[in-house]
């Protein structure tokens, strides 16, 4: 994703580039804050108005006020789009993509009812908090933790498997010994009896009646309790050995990709190796 500024770059150009895109500066620290305080505040609207009372008594408020943050963040859109060097790879970036959704929902719902609800994709844009507030020194505990799941990821899956074909056997058993006249009218319908049973969930919808069915809902619920426990410790186990190869990172941001968690000794961005 290339979001540097256009060569030819006016002033205001390269004036509303800093403050859009970089937070180096008050000016850029303060348009990303007012950036959020917007986005929480047009999602509270959107809340809101699906409260039936709440619609009732200032439905006309909310919808002007929907429509007013829908064309702020339009305007900020466009804004973005004329300040870079190549607006389409930034429309076509995950970064665009999310900004490009905060404002299709409300003009979809002139033409598709209640369609302006999925406006909640706003909150995605919260994710810029990390830019921010300059939280990337936090991306190497997350790489941290993500290399413990890589490590575990073998022992997890033999842990899931065998959680799959005990409630695959225990819902079967449960649909022979219980039968369609307590509820267990099939085998798949037994095994989500068991799986919600075994995660402890137990919405109650589906329950054993006779002894034998009880007895083996009885052991498969203390069962749950264990299985939860195993793969909390396969990974804290993992996360436990010594950290003396981990890495250190730093603040830096890539000014082409916006990239974060280099390492202390990096001198080009990971992503597109740009100089840093």
């Amino acid at each position: 994703m290339d979001i540097r500024p256009r060569a030819n770059a006016s002033s205001w150009q390269q004036k509303a580039y800093r403050v859009i895109f970089e937070s180096d500066t008050r000016a850029g620290q303060l348009f990303d804050i007012a950036l959020l305080v917007a986005i929480v505040l047009s999602v509270v609207a959107v809340m809101l108005e699906s409260v039936t009372s709440i619609n009732a008594r200032y439905g006309p408020a909310l919808r002007a006020v929907e429509w007013f943050f829908t064309g702020l963040f339009l305007l900020e859109y466009l804004m973005r789009l004329l300040v870079v060097r190549r607006p389409l790879n930034y429309a076509l970036s995950w970064l665009g993509i999310i900004d490009f959704l905060a404002i299709v929902p409300t003009l979809a719902a002139l033409v598709l009812a209640g369609s302006r609800y999925l406006l909640v994709i706003r909150t995605l844009r919260l994710l810029r908090v990390f830019r921010i507030f300059k939280l990337g020194q936090f991306i190497g505990e997350g790489e941290f933790i993500l290399s413990a799941l890589r490590a575990s990821r073998f022992k997890i899956l033999v842990f899931l498997s065998s959680v799959i074909t005990l409630a695959v056997v225990v819902g079967t058993l449960m649909y022979v010994v219980e039968g369609g006249q307590n509820g267990f009218t099939s085998i798949p319908k037994s095994i989500y009896w068991a799986i919600v049973t075994m995660t402890t969930v137990g919405y109650g919808d589906i329950s054993p009646s006779t002894v034998l069915g009880q007895t083996l809902a009885s052991v498969l619920m203390i069962m749950g309790y264990a299985i939860i426990a195993v793969p909390t410790g396969i990974v804290s186990a993992q996360m436990a050995q010594p950290a003396s190869g981990r890495p250190a990172y730093k603040q830096a941001v890539c000014h082409v990709c916006q990239a974060q968690g280099h390492r202390d000794d990096a001198e080009y961005c990971w992503r597109c190796g740009e100089k840093l």
